[in-house]
């Protein structure tokens, strides 16, 4: 009985061992079931359902064990929750939910789903001001009415709801995004759940970032880096290598087993090393503070998913830290005007997510994780490049680029756990995204390879991968990283 959007998340953890502790489940908050998870939810590892690779099949029994009622449900990616009556007939997967069901009488039920249904379905195939159903569409769309995609993909909205809904749910979602971003650096929380043991990392990459976002009272600094040393061929690093291969060349005896490894090396061939090489005790900290915080920000998102925590899915929960990432980047330390950049960067990012839902699919299930942090790569990519300046076509290259280098991208979760790779996989597909976004930037929009062509290509990989690679825990780092 509870929503996305409201549920408290930190019930969660408990609400679910509560259900394994007493065999119950408690259906819309009001009737009390018997339910044996160990029992009564069978997962059928190497079979699906023809319509879609994520399906549940629901059956609801009497006391006796004669069966009520029956449903089949898919999670299509992206939120998105349907079935047989739910899925429009022209392919627009919508995501329904019937607040309003008139419980009293069945027949009284269906005919409100069905007049819901034929309403959305109106509004999907009709109501659209500025129509697009491909890439070649939307660009040639924004230079002929002379707009940006964001101003497409806003006009469109108001055909369903105010200026001020639009623009309130925009900020809505930002600031649910901004929260797991939050929640993530600061959780005092040590381990994620699950077998694999795996450690937070999120609240001390923040804590060694320059500056505290949130004004956390532990706020770490980053060390400055060494100047190199200059000379005219007895620089410290050469003086350092020098010292340690003659101390190595007269202590030779002393190598041994219980020391250091056995070394074969000659003087003469330690003397060839020195100057050339620098000698270091132990590595040093780069300075990348980019990275840095793209990172942080993408880890942190993707701990709150693995933790149970609510996060937007953008367009996925698996990817859900990419996009989040990079407009908490971009709005930390390069916008100019936040409120508009918000607006700017989510809307445009949700034009390219329409394209990919409509070409191919944004359901590893179907498509591996090129279908997930590829698609959230490209998207943050193309609203990256927006709110810097970009035009509408170097936007569509920038979505091109993120994610023709994520093409062939696998879903391999180690114990079905959306955890490794997943969450570092976050982090690398923001930096790509930025990186993708500044190499499209610096030329005039014109490339060989078409945001359309990199879609297509990506729906015939999906669909050539083998089913082990998507999502199905069944290859890759799945089988090859112990659990325990």
């Amino acid at each position: 009985g509870e929503l996305p959007e409201t549920v408290p998340t930190e019930t969660i953890i408990a609400r679910v061992q509560a259900m394994h502790d007493t065999n119950t489940i408690s259906l819309n908050g009001v009737h009390r079931v018997r339910f044996n998870p160990d029992k009564d939810m069978t997962l059928h590892y190497y079979e699906s359902l023809p319509q879609h690779p994520n399906g549940m099949r629901f059956t609801v029994f009497d006391s006796n064990g004669d069966m009520l009622a029956t449903n089949e449900y898919f999670s299509i990616g992206g939120g998105f929750v349907v079935n047989e009556k739910t899925q429009l007939a022209h392919g627009e997967n919508v995501f329904y939910r019937d607040n309003k069901r008139v419980a009293d009488s069945p027949a009284a039920g269906s005919d409100a789903e069905s007049a819901q249904m034929a309403e959305r379905t109106q509004q999907d195939l009709v109501t659209a001001a500025l129509p697009f159903r491909t890439g070649k569409d939307l660009v040639d769309l924004c230079q002929r009415e002379g707009l940006s995609i964001a101003e497409v993909v806003f006009l469109n909205e108001l055909q369903w709801r105010s200026r001020e809904e639009v623009i309130d749910s925009a900020f809505r979602i930002w600031g649910v995004m901004d929260d797991s971003i939050r929640r993530g650096c600061l959780s005092t929380e040590r381990k994620l759940p699950g077998r694999l043991n795996v450690h937070r990392r999120a609240p001390n990459l923040y804590q060694n970032l320059m500056r505290g976002i949130y004004g956390s009272s532990e706020k770490g600094s980053l060390s400055s880096p060494q100047a190199p040393a200059l000379s005219d061929g007895s620089s410290s690093a050469e003086n350092t290598l020098s010292t340690a291969a003659t101390a190595a060349s007269e202590q030779g005896s002393a190598f041994s087993a219980s020391s250091l490894l056995k070394t074969s090396l000659t003087s003469a061939q330690r003397s060839e090393l020195t100057g050339v090489f620098k000698h270091r005790q132990r590595a040093r900290r780069p300075v990348l503070p980019q990275l840095d915080y793209l990172s942080v920000y993408a880890i942190a998102v993707n701990e709150e998913n693995a933790a149970g925590g609510r996060v937007v899915t953008a367009p996925t929960n698996g990817a859900a830290g990419v996009i989040p990432a990079v407009l908490k980047y971009h709005l930390e330390f390069l916008s100019e005007d936040p409120s508009r950049d918000i607006l700017e960067f989510l809307f445009t990012s949700a034009a390219i997510g329409m394209l990919y839902k409509r070409g191919a699919s944004i359901s590893a299930a179907e498509m591996g994780c090129q279908g997930e942090v590829g698609v959230a790569c490209s998207m943050s990519a193309a609203a990256f490049a927006a709110v810097m300046g970009g035009t509408p076509a170097q936007v569509e290259n920038a979505a091109e680029i993120g994610m023709e280098h994520n093409l062939g991208l696998t879903c391999d979760p180690v114990d079905g756990l959306v955890q490794i790779p997943c969450i570092e996989r976050n982090a690398l597909g923001a930096v790509k995204a930025v990186t993708a976004a500044q190499l499209a930037l610096q030329g005039d929009g014109s490339h060989r390879v078409s945001l359309d062509q990199v879609i297509e290509t990506m729906r015939q990989t999906g669909q050539d991968m083998m089913s082990k690679y998507k999502e199905t825990s069944q290859g890759g780092l799945a089988v090859n990283v112990p659990v325990c």
